[in-house]
């Protein structure tokens, strides 16, 4: 523990993540790529769907985490109680402006813009965490970011509401990697279920209140469409996105967000599957790079490892 005005944490020490810890990513992102077709699928609005998908997941983590996780909690300096409450704000902002997106543009669209994080993880993990940035860390984010572009250019919309839906996209790309940027602050001290539970609590309550305020029904809904936003809460949120945190204790917020570039084209798979919406010719070209991103960036972050304590 650290007593009040205390330096700051220092950041953990390399050290080689369990052999279970690249399946479980790899998993994570398999299960957030379904989330653009079941938001598409539910007929609702995007602050109810943010809602119900967030307070499902925390819902069904309730039973263990106030078991597990309130002596961590008690354990947090003021600082990082602020730090955790602004980490379930940023997450509710994603979810509200992404998922009002897709209802503007198109998925493929939506989802590349929304994973531009890696840019914003990478200045900030240089800018403000002093960390350096390797060469084949660079690399791979430039590769990456070319092959969402690319899939991007042969499918992006120009009309007002295409362009509104995303520059959505865009800054929910922003918040999403605040919340990222302070799970890797705030997962040094806390479990992965402690880290998660509030954040999905905060959102959920925040969305709630903002589906409220706009004067939206939270019931009259059909019953597929209640289905599709209680497997957002499951799938994408429950499994995928905590995944992701869990990673966070053994990955760089950098090398998670680059892996997360591997959504849109489990999406795009699913779009086409199900949504009749057939990918461009360049989504091939764009896959192969942003793959070839997600391996450079894998053999760079064997070779600078991170796990946090706790």
């Amino acid at each position: 523990m650290h007593a009040s005005g205390a330096t700051p944490i220092s950041p953990p020490k390399p050290h080689k993540p369990p052999s279970l810890a690249w399946p479980t990513l790899a998993a994570g992102i398999l299960a957030i790529s379904s989330a653009a077709i079941l938001i598409r699928k539910a007929e609702a609005p995007a602050l109810v769907i943010g809602t119900v998908r967030l307070l499902t997941a925390a819902i069904l983590l309730s039973p263990a985490v106030l078991i597990i996780a309130p002596r961590e909690w008690a354990g947090l300096q003021a600082r990082e109680r602020w730090a955790l409450l602004a980490s379930g704000a940023a997450l509710g902002l994603h979810f509200v402006l992404w998922i009002q997106s897709l209802k503007l543009t198109t998925v493929a669209s939506s989802v590349v813009l929304a994973t531009t994080n890696p840019i914003f993880v990478g200045l900030a993990s240089r800018l403000i965490l002093r960390e350096a940035l390797s060469r084949r860390q660079l690399l791979a984010i430039v590769l990456a970011m070319a092959g969402s572009v690319i899939i991007a250019a042969g499918d992006l919309a120009v009309t007002g509401e295409a362009l509104l839906g995303d520059l959505m996209a865009l800054v929910s790309a922003m918040a999403i990697s605040v919340h990222l940027l302070l799970g890797r602050y705030l997962r040094r001290r806390l479990s992965n279920l402690a880290y998660i539970w509030p954040c999905y609590s905060i959102a959920g309550v925040l969305l709630l209140a903002a589906t409220l305020l706009a004067g939206l029904p939270l019931f009259g809904y059909t019953t597929a469409t209640y289905g599709y936003m209680a497997l957002l809460g499951i799938i994408p949120q429950l499994i995928g996105h905590s995944a992701l945190n869990w990673a966070l204790g053994y990955f760089s917020p950098l090398f998670v967000t680059i892996a997360i570039l591997g959504e849109p084209l489990g999406a795009s798979a699913l779009a086409f599957i199900l949504l009749d919406e057939v990918p461009a010719p360049t989504v091939l070209l764009g896959t192969v790079l942003i793959i070839a991103g997600i391996i450079l960036a894998g053999l760079a972050e064997r070779a600078k490892s991170y796990t946090i304590e706790g």
